[in-house]
């Protein structure tokens, strides 16, 4: 049992204070977001599931003049500065807006989600239509917001049309708040409407320029697209980035946090567990744990002190951009990311403003998403052999949840990719017992692969299984046969033949030819194709040898 109360997915500030979940207090951040960006526009990138959302919350929270929520900041960090407490504590007015649930397959269908967001966010502010200080042209603009009534240029003119009228109404300036501010534009290149989307944002985002209403803006996102100029012409543009250390202490967790909360859950002893996992970030000069994983280990460990830990944050994603990376053609990719897999690190340069539509166009932009959208991440630099040349950064794996993320996006694409591959000579010379010809084949096919670099049985098991289950075959890995367990059966019901494979790893190439010998004696030993006889007309019964990207097959002389 926990010994505190996990709030997972809760990115409601209020929420969690309210309700007496743990908190790990990042209310720092609003003093830091002050000092540079009080009267200009601070732009905050970091990888899903960081806590940007419950950051932008919070600092919703505070600001909002509509609320009074002193009691829910009692005790946190912030309230220990009472001047800018009483400066700035629901004192100003806010426009607080996510654009992380727009999507769509089409333009059409994501502008019909936009228009339900602006929407609700006018409706939030529908105090506006009784105001004295704005006019009746002004509040018939307001109504046909909300009732979706609005034409396209309207919609792109949205945000600064409300900050606008807030700040007639109060009198005072705006705080403007957007959360996901790419989401728009990554489900847009993802889904072919890329140019469209950005022409609209670029709209949307004239709210930030040269808009006198506004007192400050703050907006999260993944990427920071200084490259299609959505922020051209902003004043006072702050940006802070994972290589920073500004803001670094303020999304996702540090190693003192998660120690005290493990303290103060009971549950000290996954520590080791939870760092393995799900530590390993290294942002700007802070070490950083993913939040959302910790969280929901520690949620599941409530529930069952066994539990093991998953991979969380691929659940929140369909991680298509790693299957992307994998598809693009290229030797020195494969290379890369077998180094990576294995524990290593690679060096290239990083651009930080590299965009959407430009993923393709280049390798390194492909290393650079993935650093910039929490696959990678950077080696400290005590942990270098050498210094690294000027404008290149070393990347590496964080932990064994990216990992695993890794390696079963690369199952993935194996079994469709095996599909693809001509096979016809390799599946004639398994029912011929051409044992040459389905050396030659299987290694042509081998080199095509990305292996995981560690060489376990399971990963050629993997191998051979995808490469027969794909073609029709029954294809049966590690069942139980006779006196133990073969690692691959495959069934040819029609015609009425089977074949038996044992996998043997060797630890050198010269003793291939010995484990081969070794693999077959198993398979008569622990009589694995006994329960085939009568059943099949033929049973063909091979050792197999594995070294790195090399194999070497023999077949059992006589056949049954």
């Amino acid at each position: 049992m926990i010994n505190i109360s996990i709030a997972v997915g809760v990115s409601d500030f209020e929420v969690i204070r309210q309700n007496n979940y743990y908190y790990i207090d990042k209310t720092g951040l609003i003093s830091e977001i002050l000092k540079t960006g009080s009267d200009g526009f601070t732009l905050i990138t970091r990888p899903r599931r960081f806590g940007k959302t419950l950051g932008m919350n919070m600092l919703a929270s505070f600001f909002d003049i509509q609320k009074d929520n002193r009691e829910l900041f009692e005790g946190l960090e912030i309230s220990r500065n009472y001047w800018l407490c009483e400066k700035w504590m629901n004192k100003w007015p806010v426009v607080f807006v996510s654009f992380k649930s727009i999507s769509g397959l089409a333009f059409d269908s994501a502008y019909e989600m936009f228009q339900l967001l602006i929407a609700s966010t006018f409706s939030e502010h529908d105090y506006l239509l009784k105001s004295e200080n704005i006019t009746t042209e002004e509040k018939e603009n307001i109504r046909h917001y909300i009732r979706k009534e609005s034409t396209k240029v309207e919609m792109e003119n949205s945000l600064y049309f409300l900050i606008k009228v807030m700040e007639k109404h109060y009198g005072k300036k705006v705080i403007l708040l957007i959360d996901e501010y790419d989401v728009p534009l990554a489900k847009a290149s993802a889904n072919g409407y890329y140019d469209q989307m950005l022409e609209f944002m670029k709209g949307v985002m004239q709210a930030l320029k040269d808009n006198k209403f506004l007192q400050f803006a703050v907006v999260t996102g993944c990427l920071k697209i200084a490259k299609e100029s959505i922020f051209t012409g902003t004043n006072n543009f702050v940006t802070d980035t994972i290589t920073t250390s500004r803001f670094d202490e303020y999304f996702g967790f540090t190693q003192e946090e998660v120690c005290q909360m493990l303290q103060d859950a009971g549950a000290e002893k996954y520590a080791g567990k939870v760092k393995d996992w799900y530590d390993g970030y290294h942002f700007g000069n802070f070490d950083i744990y993913c939040p959302w994983d910790v969280l929901n280990y520690l949620h599941d460990l409530d529930w069952n002190s066994k539990a093991k830990p998953q991979s969380y944050w691929r659940n929140t994603s369909d991680n298509a951009i790693i299957r992307s990376f994998i598809d693009y053609k290229g030797e020195s990719i494969t290379k890369k990311l077998e180094i990576l897999l294995a524990g290593g690190y690679i060096t290239l340069p990083v651009d930080e403003s590299v965009t959407y539509d430009y993923l393709h166009s280049s390798e390194n932009n492909l290393w650079s998403i993935l650093y910039l959208t929490g696959y990678l991440t950077k080696v400290r630099d005590d942990k270098l052999k050498k210094k690294l040349p000027e404008g290149m950064s070393a990347l590496m794996i964080p932990n064994a949840e990216i990992r695993d993320i890794f390696k079963s996006t690369i199952a993935n694409w194996f079994d469709d990719s095996a599909m693809e591959w001509n096979r016809k000579a390799l599946f004639a010379a398994v029912w011929q017992a051409d044992e040459e010809t389905l050396t030659e084949e299987i290694n042509k096919l081998l080199r095509k692969t990305i292996s995981y670099y560690d060489y376990k049985e399971d990963f050629y098991h993997a191998f051979l299984a995808g490469i027969f289950a794909g073609a029709g075959y029954c294809v049966e890995s590690n069942r139980e046969h006779g006196e133990g367990r073969s690692d691959v059966a495959i069934f040819d019901s029609v015609n009425g033949r089977a074949v038996v494979l044992e996998v043997k790893y060797s630890d050198k190439r010269e003793n291939m030819v010995c484990d081969c010998e070794r693999a077959i004696r198993q398979i008569d030993e622990r009589m694995y194709a006994k329960e085939y006889e009568g059943e099949y007309d033929q049973i063909l019964c091979y050792g197999i040898a594995f070294f790195k990207k090399g194999c070497l097959v023999k077949k059992k002389r006589e056949t049954i």
